[in-house]
């Protein structure tokens, strides 16, 4: 714990700040006092990174996992503000030493509380897996030995304020000696991959050693995929479950619950005498701004110096009310398309392929941008033109509505797109996006928030088996649409779009059968559609899956895609603008069920 700067503020957003708690690349993490007395650590945003709309992305996504992950093993969120500038969060202090100060400072951990810690931290990564979330830097500088037990912490934001080379050079996300080699060579992240950081985790409590050893990172990285870990002298029992879970082949190691039941421990950690014995070695944090003052941390300020003043403060852990909406009057129906509105969020179920429920005329209301002269929206089709090239080049013989494109208003120019035109994308991180059957109004919900607003998105999603149970697929594979509702004058022309279809299990390039593991990859995309191609974005493109999807590395088709029933579960379906092979953004969720 250092004393604040006199270039810090002397506050976030509404939480005082009483020192600094760590820094790195990308931010501060300072010790805070909410006004209601509770201390938190506020993980604050370079302004040089804030600028950066990628950042800010990825950022808001981190906040929503940090969200996600709510359990007795992590320092749970509190607050955040990601309107404007500075961008931070902030999670509940967790008094105590962290691991690499306690085996710097005591040595190597007896075996029977590495047992009992083993065991404890394999519970709290079950806990985060449940929530389909790897931690990706599971190493001793990120567990907090506290009071009342093993916490983890830095979930992306503050594992990236940590990056090493390995990471600075877009090899691998994680810490050298931690990061497992399918990680490295191939940058596969999944679940057993926070299995082989556990393992090199107590390897260094029961040493006192890094697990790989000590030099260059190419000589670690080097005895990560190639040599075994560092046991030298530990237990035998224990030395032979750390080798179980550092393993080279991903599904060599133990699942979790059997790295618990071959620790065998009979108690808990914190009745450990040697676990309770490291309270001493954590700092005291002061409880209020005197005590700070007192103890050195807060320097003296000129009168009037201003805090956080001139930010506005927007929370985002408060959810968000959203009045009940009057029921609307009966409506035409005719079998159109199954659309799924991104700014209204309204949700017509169809009962078949093609049996849908077509968008309701809203003659009753005030015209909008894009409507006709009765202000009417244009129609729907579910399929373009005959004789326009597809999303693969091919005519589509479905005919189109005769109205005519939503001009923007007069005098408006709407921004420029990409110059060039983007052929593919493909994945430059783990994706952490699944849809579920719950919520959502019978139609299942994602667990993270789009990337990017689009207000008059559409798309519809493959065809649904019983609308009574949700969005669900018993076919092989489907139509996949997408259009605008208006004509749009705040969005770019061109404006591309690709879908990205996620099994729930990674797949088997080879084999085109699903593993054990949770897909943390894109899944299957499709080429980057303009919806202005044709000048009239409001006619529908329509793609089929499985022919116009395939897997992408390195700029190749990698895979073909799999038919639906090749992985029974919840898929996931994810709409993106795209600017480059990888310079995409989020713009709509959903998904379905294969049974």
């Amino acid at each position: 714990m250092d004393p604040l700067r006199p270039h810090d503020p002397p506050a976030i957003g509404p939480h005082t700040l009483l020192a600094r708690l760590g820094s790195g690349g990308m931010g501060q993490v300072y010790l805070g006092r909410s006004p209601g007395g509770r201390q938190l650590a506020i993980k604050v945003i370079r302004e040089d990174f804030a600028q950066s709309g990628d950042a800010a992305a990825r950022f808001r996504r981190e906040v929503e996992t940090v969200r996600a992950v709510r359990s007795a093993y992590t320092a749970n969120l509190v607050d955040a503000s990601l309107e404007s500038a500075p961008y931070w969060l902030a999670t509940e202090y967790v008094p105590g030493p962290t691991l690499t100060r306690v085996t710097g400072e005591r040595g190597p951990l007896p075996a029977e509380t590495c047992f009992r810690l083993f065991a404890a931290l394999a519970e709290a990564l079950a806990q985060v897996h449940e929530h389909g979330i790897t931690h990706r830097d599971l190493k001793p500088h990120n567990i907090i030995l506290s009071p009342v037990g093993p916490k983890l912490i830095d979930f992306g934001i503050a594992r990236g304020a940590e990056q090493t080379a390995l990471t600075r050079t877009g090899v691998a996300a994680g810490t050298p000696g931690y990061t497992a080699p399918e990680v490295i060579t191939r940058n596969e992240v999944t679940f057993a991959a926070d299995v082989f950081a556990l393992g090199a985790t107590i390897a260094c409590a029961a040493t006192g050693r890094p697990p790989y050893g000590e030099g260059s990172l190419e000589s670690v990285v080097y005895r990560v995929v190639h040599g075994e870990v560092d046991v030298d002298g530990v237990e035998p029992r224990l030395a032979e479950l750390v080798r179980a879970c550092t393993a080279a082949d991903p599904g060599a190691r133990p699942a979790l619950s059997e790295v618990i039941g071959r620790c065998g421990v009979t108690s808990s950690l914190v009745d450990d005498p040697v676990y309770r014995g490291f309270a001493e070695l954590g700092e005291r944090a002061p409880e209020d701004v005197p005590a700070a003052v007192a103890a050195g941390l807060i320097p003296q300020r000129p009168v009037g110096a201003a805090g956080a003043a001139g930010v506005a403060y927007a929370p985002t852990y408060a959810p968000t009310y959203v009045p009940p909406q009057p029921p609307e009057p009966s409506r035409r129906r005719s079998r159109r398309g199954l659309w799924i509105g991104a700014g209204a969020g309204s949700v017509a179920l169809g009962v078949a392929i093609g049996l849908v429920v077509a968008l309701p005329d809203d003659g009753d209301r005030k015209p909008e941008a894009g409507a006709g002269p009765s202000g009417q929206p244009a129609a729907v089709s579910s399929g373009l033109p005959a004789g326009t090239p597809g999303p693969a080049g091919k005519p589509s013989g479905a005919p189109r509505s005769s109205s005519s494109a939503s001009a923007p208003p007069t005098g408006a120019t709407p921004p420029a797109g990409p110059k060039e035109e983007p052929k593919y994308i493909e994945a430059t991180n783990p994706n952490r996006d699944f849809w579920s059957p719950a919520g959502g109004s019978g139609m299942g919900s994602c667990n993270m928030p789009s990337e990017e607003r689009s207000e008059y998105f559409q798309a519809g999603i493959p065809a649904i088996a019983n609308p009574a149970e949700g969005p669900v697929v018993t076919a092989d594979g489907g139509g996949i649409s997408f259009r605008l509702k208006y004509a749009d004058p705040k969005l770019e022309r061109p404006y591309y779009v690709s879908v990205a279809v996620k099994p729930p299990h990674e797949i088997d390039p080879s084999t085109g059968k699903a593993s054990r593991f949770t897909n943390l990859g894109m899944g299957y995309t499709s080429t980057p559609v303009d919806l202005f191609a044709g000048g009239d974005p409001t006619k529908g493109v329509e793609l089929k899956y499985p022919d116009d999807f395939r897997g992408m590395r390195d700029g190749k088709p990698s895979a073909p895609a799999v038919p639906f029933h090749a992985d029974p579960g919840d898929w996931t379906v994810i709409f993106y603008h795209v600017k480059g092979p990888k310079e995409y953004a989020s713009v709509m969720c959903r998904g379905f069920t294969v049974r």
